[in-house]
């Protein structure tokens, strides 16, 4: 910094101490003059006390003057907004925390409680509770105030994970409620027209077109609610895998023949960048072919008109398998992004919207994760994250015992 800003800056740092120490001095006239130097004693020695109390507090604290200058802030606050405490010391909080208006918080009398989200240097949602600092004599002027600053991250991450633990176990209900009400009259129903079939067989072939064709479509009809019924049931209902040794390049393969006439016919092309050396997984064969069936599927549908791409690749390390798919259609606006595994929520002008759901819970009762990235127009990539069975113990490099330091 060049000294003429280095003076100025300090020259701030100064200017904001001296004011508190003015109004401590106006105070000290007051006091007998042989108890002015223990009073000052204990200050010091109360001050230093409580400094390594706020450093110990796992809370952020923020002491500031009337003008919202920095006059202290402990180690958790520095963590919290990225502050360095000596650099921050005798500046406006606006400066140092982008996003907070002074002119707008700093207001005698008043306590503020807000919630906010901090992207450096980490993401992080927060709340602060700010205080004002009353003076005996004048309470409509403050002498500081005192900012606390909580970490809500995980608070929030076990309140979202109640919420979809809640909305499962209502879908599940729902779920009970649904095959009864609905799978006993479809079963009923796939009965009689399979009765009116055989009867109509028994009429002439001239009578028997029309008839024949409004009971196809009748039980087609049937076979559809049928099938939404069971994706519906198979994306709440709890299962347990039954796992076996698989190479995933293998159902990965499986899977692509199943869909191998679908793309044809978009001339979709498929580009498979598959790790040669990957180690058998632990996954139910059946489950993981129907994730990949899904993610697929999901990854041409997006993709507009023909001549599109999706692209396929396995990796594996010390303690993951990763499969990504990725594909060049339009891409998941943000608002989209935000409800993408609840039920119902689809881009697509058909579909039930339970697909990711399915997708999620499989992944998940396997001990693994799945995440999304996407950009609009530039199309959607999917990682899923599958953990190995054992994970194997991993050495460090050991320490150079005599290390050599360049100067």
């Amino acid at each position: 910094m060049p000294l003429p800003e280095y003076r100025k800056h300090r020259a701030g740092k100064l200017k904001a101490k001296s004011g508190f120490l003015e109004k401590l001095v106006a105070r000290l006239d007051r006091v007998e003059a042989g108890e002015v130097q223990q009073i000052v004693t204990r200050l010091l020695h109360e001050k230093g006390f409580l400094e390594k109390v706020f450093e110990a507090l796992r809370e952020g604290v923020i002491i500031l003057d009337p003008q919202g200058v920095i006059g202290f802030v402990n180690h958790a606050a520095c963590q919290f907004f990225g502050l360095d405490p000596e650099r921050a010391t005798g500046e406006v909080i606006s400066s140092q925390i982008r996003g907070l208006d002074w002119s707008t918080l700093g207001k005698p009398g008043r306590t503020i409680s807000r919630d906010l989200e901090v992207f450096y240097p980490e993401n992080r949602y927060l709340n602060f509770y700010l205080a004002p600092i009353e003076g005996h004599e004048d309470a409509s002027e403050a002498l500081g105030y005192v900012m606390l600053v909580r970490d809500l991250t995980s608070t929030r991450a076990e309140a979202a994970e109640t919420l979809e633990s809640e909305r499962l176990s209502a879908l599940t209900l729902l779920a009970a409620g649904v095959a009864h009400e609905i799978g006993n009259p479809l079963n009923s129903l796939d009965i009689h027209l399979q009765l009116l079939g055989r009867k109509l067989r028994k009429l002439p072939a001239a009578d028997r077109g029309p008839l024949e064709e409004n009971l196809g479509t009748a039980r087609e009809e049937i076979r559809r609610l049928d099938t939404i019924l069971k994706q519906f049931l198979n994306a709440v209902r709890p299962t347990i895998p039954l796992r076996e040794k698989h190479d995933l390049n293998v159902l990965l393969h499986d899977t692509l023949k199943l869909l191998e006439a679908e793309l044809a016919s978009r001339n979709i092309a498929v580009e498979l960048d598959l790790a040669k050396s990957l180690a058998p997984a632990l996954v139910d064969p059946g489950q993981f072919q129907q994730v990949f069936y899904n993610l697929i599927r999901n990854a041409s549908q997006a993709i507009p008109g023909e001549k599109g791409q999706i692209t396929i690749r396995t990796r594996v390390n010390d303690y993951e398998h990763v499969i990504s798919i990725e594909d060049n259609g339009t891409g998941i606006s943000p608002e989209h992004m935000g409800a993408i595994f609840e039920p119902y929520r689809t881009t697509k002008s058909s579909g039930s919207g339970l697909g990711l759901l399915i997708v999620r819970r499989i992944v998940r009762e396997h001990g693994g994760e799945i995440a999304i990235e996407s950009e609009e127009n530039h199309g959607t990539r999917v990682l899923v994250h599958l953990p190995h069975a054992n994970r194997p113990v991993r050495l460090l490099a050991a320490p150079d015992p005599d290390p050599v330091i360049d100067l």
